[in-house]
């Protein structure tokens, strides 16, 4: 009787639960999870990358079950130091799975393979039609700027305030990219707040449309769009590689990827492994991003002051970028004599195509017989080179 009470105490000493009561903010995430997990499966808020990251930061809140080692991953943290390259080795022979996983976070590998796979993905064609959307993009990651100042401001050092300014861009991995750059200990944070961010688009940004542009202006029909050569698309990511990345070697990686998938889309010769590139490798990164980054959400780093004050910046990024991107659209619709719609301004922020699809729903309203999804694709996939932009001036800076 004795020898199975203790065995029984042994399985008590030895679960989880013992975890919790010493630290019952672990029930406190496990309930953030759960939360994140209903928006993913029930509100379907960006679910291909809120589930898997609501289920790692469930997996890295379950007591004793060492999901990842943070630890292996501290000094090596923004630094060359060759004395510290042991610190693999430590992963790879001692390391579990997320660790493996978290390293292709670490090193900078899956947000441009997803960057590989939106190429794919993207019609660039709007955005070569009607080039002027390229400024609406630009304009449109003024959040990303003021984020940076705020954070600044309430003692955040520049590259943890750079990490917080790209959740204005919204765009996820080069959130993630930056962030896994310049400040790893806050990427749980900054990654939760860019893809819920990214999933309320359509909450967020109808005000502030309403609230910055007239009944007359939002009913604006715009005249159709030129049809674009093939030769133009062929030519458009190859130079603009070149000019990108001669300016800005930093944001090489990101850009690269997302021209290269582009290019393999529009080549129309390689069609296997675009499609590949497309569905099949971003359906394994989105796996392996989502997991590794929730697991990186644990208690007693997520749970914090800098976390609340993450998310508030966050939301103000993403509501300046969108400002930013409707005061150029009102400006452009002066000039223009009010052949532009600024509606289209706001589709500027990169969450693609979500952005595109308010800005028509919203022109819609005012005028059944507006069409203008096409009109803000423009801006839309200008908002993704832009951000893309933004983060290789950030880690240029600050790395």
């Amino acid at each position: 009787m004795s020898e199975f009470l203790d065995t029984v105490v042994s399985i008590w000493r030895n679960s989880g639960f013992v975890g919790i009561v010493e630290n019952p903010l672990y029930l406190v995430m496990i309930a953030v999870a759960c939360l994140l997990l209903y928006l993913a499966i029930v509100r379907e808020f960006e679910p291909l990358l809120l589930l898997p990251i609501a289920f790692g930061m469930l997996l890295a809140n379950l007591p004793f079950g060492e999901i990842i080692h943070m630890e292996y991953f501290i000094d090596i943290t923004g630094t060359q130091d060759p004395s510290l390259y042991p610190m693999f080795s430590e992963i790879l022979h001692h390391g579990g799975l997320a660790d493996m996983l978290y390293l292709g976070v670490k090193l900078g590998i899956y947000p441009p393979l997803i960057f590989l796979g939106i190429g794919t993905m993207t019609d660039f064609g709007p955005l070569i039609a009607n080039p002027k959307s390229l400024l609406l993009g630009a304009a449109a990651q003024f959040g990303i700027f003021v984020a940076f100042i705020g954070a600044t401001a309430l003692g955040f050092t520049g590259a943890e305030a750079g990490s917080i300014g790209i959740i204005g861009g919204a765009d996820g991995p080069t959130a993630i990219y930056v962030t896994s750059k310049l400040a790893p200990h806050l990427l749980g944070s900054v990654a939760v707040a860019a893809y819920s961010y990214m999933a309320l688009v359509p909450i967020i940004q109808p005000p502030f449309m309403r609230l910055l542009t007239t009944k007359k202006e939002r009913g604006v029909v715009m005249k159709q769009l030129r049809p674009v050569s093939r030769t133009e698309r062929i030519i458009f990511p190859i130079v603009t590689t070149i000019i990108v990345c001669l300016i800005l070697p930093s944001a090489t990686p990101l850009i690269g990827m997302l021209m290269l998938g582009n290019l393999m889309r529009e080549s129309g010769v390689v069609e296997r492994i675009s499609k590949t590139a497309g569905n099949e490798l971003m359906n394994i990164i989105t796996i392996f991003l989502g997991v590794s980054v929730g697991c990186t959400t644990n208690a007693d780093t997520f749970l914090t002051w800098d976390t609340i004050k993450i998310v508030i910046l966050g939301l103000i990024a993403f509501i300046f970028g969108t400002v930013g991107g409707l005061l150029l659209g009102k400006l452009m619709y002066l000039l223009s004599k009010g052949q532009i719609n600024p509606l289209i301004g706001s589709a500027g922020v990169s969450a693609v195509p979500m952005a595109a699809r308010v800005s028509q729903k919203v022109g819609a309203q005012e005028n059944p017989s507006n069409f203008l999804l096409m009109h803000a694709m423009g801006p839309n996939v200008a908002g993704v080179i832009g951000s893309a932009v933004a983060a290789g001036i950030l880690i240029n800076i600050f790395s």
